[in-house]
């Protein structure tokens, strides 16, 4: 039997992609924000300079959360992309 990907939206650039291709951010109900897994409100974000700059600016993941994303979850955001970025 043949799965299909489990398909979720970009909160910056809109687009539809398999969700193992995002960083998850979840609104957690015990530990505030927290990255790639917990129980709670999702929100999804492309692995790229473009859609981190926008949800930052735009503050998408604040609205898509419904809550004020700590500024040390974007930065732990941006840290990983630079690290992608070093190992290319």
């Amino acid at each position: 039997m043949n799965q299909r990907p489990v398909l979720r939206r970009c909160v910056a650039c809109r687009k539809l992609l398999n969700r193992q291709q995002l960083w998850r951010v979840i609104r957690d109900h015990q530990d505030g924000v927290v990255l790639d897994a917990g129980m709670g409100r999702s929100a999804y974000l492309c692995p790229s300079e473009n859609c981190l700059d926008e949800a930052r600016r735009r503050k998408r993941l604040h609205k898509a959360l419904r809550c004020q994303v700590p500024e040390n979850v974007l930065e732990v955001l941006q840290e990983r992309l630079n690290s992608v970025a070093e190992a290319r």
